[in-house]
């Protein structure tokens, strides 16, 4: 009871495990709101310290995609999947398919695309099994493959929406942005600066990433420790999660923050801290979006320009939410869940109309 408790809570419609002995499949698949359209998210494969572990990290998850499919404005619900496993050694055909089995089972309740631990190829093998998945390769279904450069061109787009809020202008050319990380996503974002003509500052682990973004894009490299604290226009986080945090915020000297990294506020009082400071925060779910709308497009039959221009509608998206900060007075990671749930909440209430319309007509008859 203590599981559906917490179900209760957040109002999660569905939670369901599955397993295959043969394949040593273990997934739990939750679905939270499908009030837009069917729960689209990722399936995740990872090493858990335990089942409770794992199906906390499902439930948040899914939670997480339902705002992130709204705000996005797509009529797609929010879910997600994990298996319980190590995706280094554990992965075998029998296991993706078994759980494309389990997918087809939810009759398109659920559909599901690739997520950290799996890959295009998993996604092929589900596919065998059910239609409900999207992320396929462009061999098996005609998609656009890798993601990484339109959710690139969605962090472009964005970063130019926080430029409007920050400076009342949009254009990037002549402004400094500091970028931290160097991988597909943050390469593609490069790109984009460097054509509009903004100076680039990046930083990360990995040295090949940087010298790379560097020569292709006369790039300044800093060391990790130093990005926070540069002279810059805009600070793109687009690396680790809960890098804004007590120690991080005093050093910046950006005045919008716009990153494609996950959960980049360590807490919520780290939003609050940028909001008192009077620097824009674009929130991540929204400005990192591109990737699941792009894969949404697929599910109608890929069509690249299509895609492209949901994807660049996330600049309308991020001025609604700046505006809403301003007319209720709240910080924007705030404001971003608000949007969200006013979408779902405006739908769910026309829906109800028509249900109770339903019900007397029904209630007439008899």
């Amino acid at each position: 009871m203590e599981l559906l408790n917490s179900m209760e809570t957040d109002d999660y419609e569905q939670l369901v495990f599955c397993q295959d002995k043969n394949s040593g499949l273990k997934a739990i698949i939750a679905i939270h709101d499908t009030t837009l359209g069917p729960a689209l998210g990722g399936t995740r494969m990872w090493t858990y310290n335990s089942e409770e572990e794992a199906i906390d990290d499902a439930l948040r998850l899914a939670r997480g995609m339902t705002y992130k499919n709204a705000a996005a404005g797509l009529n797609l619900g929010g879910g997600k999947a994990v298996i319980i496993g190590d995706p280094n050694k554990d992965k075998n055909p029998e296991m993706f398919r078994a759980f494309g089995r389990y997918i087809e089972s939810l009759h398109g309740r659920f559909i599901t695309a690739e997520d950290v631990g799996t890959t295009v190829e998993d996604m092929d093998l589900i596919h065998v099994e059910t239609d409900y998945v999207a992320g396929l390769s462009p061999e098996e279904s005609g998609s656009s493959g890798n993601p990484s450069p339109i959710t690139g061109y969605g962090l472009y787009t964005g970063m130019k929406a926080a430029a409007m809020e920050a400076f009342a202008d949009d254009s990037l050319k002549g402004r400094t942005v500091a970028v931290q990380g160097a991988g597909n996503v943050a390469y593609a974002l490069s790109d984009y600066l460097h054509q509009e003509g903004a100076r680039i500052i990046v930083t990360d682990i990995n040295e090949q990433a940087v010298q790379r973004v560097v020569d292709d894009f006369g790039a300044e490299a800093v060391a990790p420790d130093d990005i926070y604290s540069v002279d810059c226009d805009i600070f793109a986080p687009c690396a680790l999660g809960g890098v804004l945090n007590d120690e991080t915020i005093p050093q910046l000297k950006a005045k919008a923050i716009a990153g494609s990294a996950n959960n980049q506020l360590k807490a919520d009082a780290h939003g609050d801290k940028l909001h008192e400071m009077g620097i824009v925060y674009t929130p991540d779910f929204i400005l990192n979006s591109g990737g699941v709308i792009n894969v949404s497009d697929e599910l109608n039959g890929y069509n690249e320009k299509r895609a492209m221009k949901k994807v660049g509608a996330i600049y309308d998206n991020l001025l609604q939410v700046f505006s809403i900060a301003r007319r209720d007075n709240i910080p924007t990671y705030a404001a971003a869940d608000r949007m969200a749930e006013e979408r779902i909440q405006s739908l769910h209430a026309s829906r109800s109309q028509f249900l109770t319309t339903d019900k007397n007509i029904l209630s007439r008859r008899n």
